[in-house]
């Protein structure tokens, strides 16, 4: 069996580990890096994996390490993962769920020739149902690759782009769900200006959304196709999206995806 290291115990290294449980990964096959020692016992006492404070015991003999910190504490880890002596006894693939570095980083730091492979996911990998977006390093093989996807699909689902695109996946999928709160949060707040509940308002527009993204991902209609469906002429969906296009909705996203992608250019130091 595949062993993985997952380094960082946060949110999303501790989806990736619930996720590859689910999925059928043997406890005794997945170890844990987390400095902070509540974190760490809670990791260990929900999933009965083994939890070290150790980037470099986690890494030692794992086929696939997962970086799953925060950026600022990417160089931290490759600094520690030197001590592991990566790649003299396996066949090992370094995976980055960090937002923003480019890969370029983690080869100029790993032994040469090391096999890297970079990910931008979402949160709501949380609930398995992710949206993973990968990028294969100049040295990573099109095995390692489809071992990274199979890794990722237990939390969601993955797409394969090259790393210039990543920037652009950031904004669209890895920002996406910040953007979607927001319209629901605003949906709920006007619904009880209207008079519901806040209770009633929540459950409404929250099963609102789940129900139109099931329509759309199995419909096989598209997006415009599906809300032309809704919008009976003169009716009230055409009122209402009157005022939100008269509000310059769609220029609103349009700005807010492509200033979303210029930053993390900037985070990533790729911008021009």
């Amino acid at each position: 069996m595949t062993r993985i290291a997952v380094i960082g115990g946060g949110r999303i290294g501790e989806a990736l580990v619930a996720g590859l449980l689910e999925s059928g990964r043997a406890s005794k096959d997945l170890v844990v890096a987390e400095p902070t020692a509540v974190r760490s016992e809670l990791l260990g006492e929900r999933f009965g994996v083994r939890v070290t404070d150790s980037v470099a015991d986690a890494a030692m003999g794992a086929d696939v390490v997962v970086i799953a910190v925060k950026p600022q504490h990417v160089d931290g880890v490759l600094t520690d993962l030197a001590k592991a002596e990566l790649g003299d006894a396996l066949d090992q693939v370094v995976v980055s769920l960090a937002a923003g570095i480019p890969i370029a980083r983690f080869e100029a730091k790993l032994p040469a020739g090391f096999p890297v492979v970079r990910v931008m996911p979402n949160t709501p990998m949380l609930v398995g149902q992710g949206m993973s977006a990968i990028a294969p390093g100049r040295y990573a093989r099109p095995e390692q690759l489809q071992l990274v996807t199979e890794m990722l699909e237990s939390v969601g689902q993955v797409v394969t782009v090259a790393e210039s695109q990543m920037d652009a996946v950031t904004a669209v999928s890895g920002s996406g769900p910040a953007y979607f709160f927001l319209v629901v949060e605003a949906m709920i707040d006007a619904s009880v200006s209207l008079g519901l509940t806040r209770d009633v308002a929540t459950r409404l527009v929250t099963q609102t959304m789940l129900g139109s993204a099931a329509l759309l991902d199995e419909s096989g209609q598209s997006a415009v196709e599906l809300r032309a469906a809704v919008t009976s002429p003169g009716g009230t969906t055409a009122a209402a999206l009157r005022e939100l296009e008269r509000g310059a909705l769609r220029s609103a996203f349009h700005e807010a995806l492509h200033a979303a992608k210029s930053r993390s250019a900037e985070v990533g130091g790729t911008a021009d």
